[in-house]
Formats: structure tokens, C-alpha cells, sequence
């Protein structure tokens, strides 16, 4: 019997074939987030996408509106899966203090990708999404046909804080072979 070097290669494949794609969030900046420090705070973001990923902005010192504009790439395999954004102030010698969190879903972005649009006017809004209770939306969130991608800004209010939010950019990396597209 032979076995394969490594012995758990099942798992990457499987992982493989349900995939449907790459989803790229763009976090671009931060607004009016909340002082944790003296008089401002350290902040960086944390995205969570089902158990195993986490990423995570760099940290911008003393600003509590700070500009990242970090891309940071998730895999998706389920898109009923919703993706999670922390912000942060990163402590030097103590634990870093949370500064509210946003959940977002993704299913109208991943309905959108499903869509024949090759041939629409670039700028052309495919579905927009209002802000309501289940969703941490700030304002009206659209989803875009732009230079043949679909992307969608989103403006999200961040809870469990006294007052802050955070604008990001959805925008879809298609893979060979994926189910999406």
C-alpha cells in the first residue's frame, strides 16, 4: 500500500473543490473611531471568515481616522458564511483594547458574480443593499459592474462601540475551474 507523502492531502482537495473563488476586501479607512488611548487611539482591523481565516490590517499609530487602504484576501467556500471585522487598539504592554465590530454578508456580492454582465456600461448598479438591523451598514451599500468586475463599497457602522465606522471594498478574484463566474 502506498500512502501519500505528507498523509493528509484530502483535506487541501476538498478545500479545493468547494472553492469557489477569491473574495478581496479592500479596507480603506477608518471614521471617527473610538479613543482607547489618552487622546486617540492605535487602531488595525481583524477579518474573520468561518473558523480557519484570519487576517489582519497593520497598525496606524495615534489616529483615529486612519487610512489603510490594505487589501486583504479571503477564500470562499461557503458564501452564507458572514465575514467578521473587528477594529482594535494595538497595546504595547497590556491587551489590545476592541473598538467595536461589523458583520457583513456576502450573498448578494457572490448573486451579483452569477449574473451574465459582460457587455454592461461600466458603473452600472447591479443590486443595492439597505442598511437594517441584521446588517452593520451605515448607508446603502451597492454592488457595481466596474471595468468587467463586479465590486461593491460598503460603508459599515461598528457595534458594541460608542461611535466609529469602517469603508471597505468588496471585489471578486476568479480562479481557474472555480463554480462562480
Amino acid at each position: 500500500m502506498e500512502s501519500s507523502p505528507g498523509g493528509g492531502g484530502s483535506a487541501t482537495k476538498s478545500l479545493m473543490d468547494n472553492l469557489l473563488g477569491l473574495l478581496r476586501i479592500k479596507i480603506k479607512k477608518g471614521v471617527n473611531l473610538a479613543v482607547r488611548d489618552v487622546r486617540t487611539s492605535d487602531p488595525y482591523c481583524v477579518v474573520k471568515m468561518g473558523k480557519r481565516q484570519k487576517l489582519k490590517t497593520r497598525v496606524i499609530k495615534k489616529d483615529i481616522n486612519p487610512e489603510w487602504n490594505e487589501d486583504l484576501t479571503l477564500s470562499v467556500s461557503d458564501p452564507s458564511l458572514p465575514v467578521k471585522l473587528t477594529v482594535y487598539d494595538h497595546d504595547t504592554f497590556s491587551m489590545d483594547d476592541k473598538m467595536g465590530d461589523a458583520e457583513f454578508d456576502i450573498k448578494s456580492f457572490v448573486e451579483a458574480l452569477k449574473m451574465n454582465l459582460h457587455g454592461l456600461p461600466s458603473g452600472t448598479v447591479i443590486t443595492r443593499v439597505l442598511p437594517c438591523r441584521t446588517n452593520c451598514l451605515a448607508e446603502e451599500s451597492r454592488v457595481i459592474w466596474d471595468d468587467g468586475k463586479v465590486v461593491q463599497d460598503m460603508i459599515l457602522r461598528l457595534r458594541n462601540v460608542e461611535c466609529g465606522e469602517v469603508e471597505l471594498q468588496l471585489q471578486w478574484i476568479d480562479l481557474p475551474g472555480s463554480k462562480i463566474g
